[in-house]
């Protein structure tokens, strides 16, 4: 249970520990400018504007610490951030995370984590918001949109699929016990999850449920996302 009279805290996190090579980046496309500001700065301003969040996180690559304090020191002067070295793929980077926390999720201080990717700088404070209320309310959460448009391969050419297929996004947030929990399981047994919701969902019985995503949240992949995330950050600043 959280100290007496302190309620739980949510802590969301932003991961930018990757490097971008099919962007076409030259190091880590977390830095690459976008209607004026890095990306990584779009997608940590909307989790540190959301009133719900009471820490920060940022979990940089490694090697890159300067880079990443002198960023926040100058995109994100009003807001406390913790930073946090990253590894070698996204699963180790998260329980690097986890790690840091750990002793605040054990105490009760912390009952929520929200997790969110420096390359989807279009998300905003509701859908961070949705996240949380959703992951408080069942136990875990996951944007996700239909995904259109998409075909198997078979011998004799492609075949439109005809069943429902969802496109997951971030942020996701998961109730912050189920999250340790799991992660320390994956550490014992070296499992790597493609994303966070794969390995909680493989360690624990929490229920993720998948709550409405945007087409506007796209995350930056391949350079025509560039143009198109920027178009979109110009017209909403």
């Amino acid at each position: 249970m959280p100290p007496t009279g302190d309620p739980a805290t949510a802590v969301g996190v932003v991961l930018a520990a990757g490097i971008g090579s099919r962007v076409g980046a030259d190091g880590n496309k977390a830095y690459l400018t976008l209607a004026g500001r890095p990306m990584l700065a779009w997608s940590l301003r909307a989790v540190a504007d959301t009133p719900e969040i009471g820490r920060v996180i940022l979990v940089y690559r490694r090697g890159e610490f300067d880079i990443a304090e002198a960023m926040v020191r100058a995109q994100i002067p009003d807001r406390r951030i913790e930073l946090v070295e990253g590894g070698d793929t996204r699963h180790e980077s998260e329980f690097n995370m986890l790690c840091h926390i750990a002793a605040d999720i054990e105490s009760g201080a912390v009952d929520v984590v929200l997790i969110h990717d420096a390359a989807r700088p279009l998300a905003g404070p509701d859908m961070m918001r949705a996240a949380l209320d959703t992951a408080r309310r069942f136990g875990g959460a996951v944007p996700g949109i239909h995904a259109v448009g998409l075909a198997s391969a078979g011998q004799d050419g492609l075949h439109p699929l005809a069943e429902s297929v969802v496109r997951v996004q971030t942020p996701q947030a998961f109730r912050a016990e189920a999250l340790l929990a799991a992660y320390r399981r994956a550490d014992a047994e070296a499992f790597d999850g493609t994303d966070t919701s794969a390995c909680v969902q493989h360690f624990t019985d929490a229920d993720v449920r998948v709550f409405p995503g945007a087409a506007s949240n796209l995350k930056v992949t391949y350079p025509p996302d560039i143009r198109l995330a920027e178009h979109l950050l110009t017209g909403r600043r």
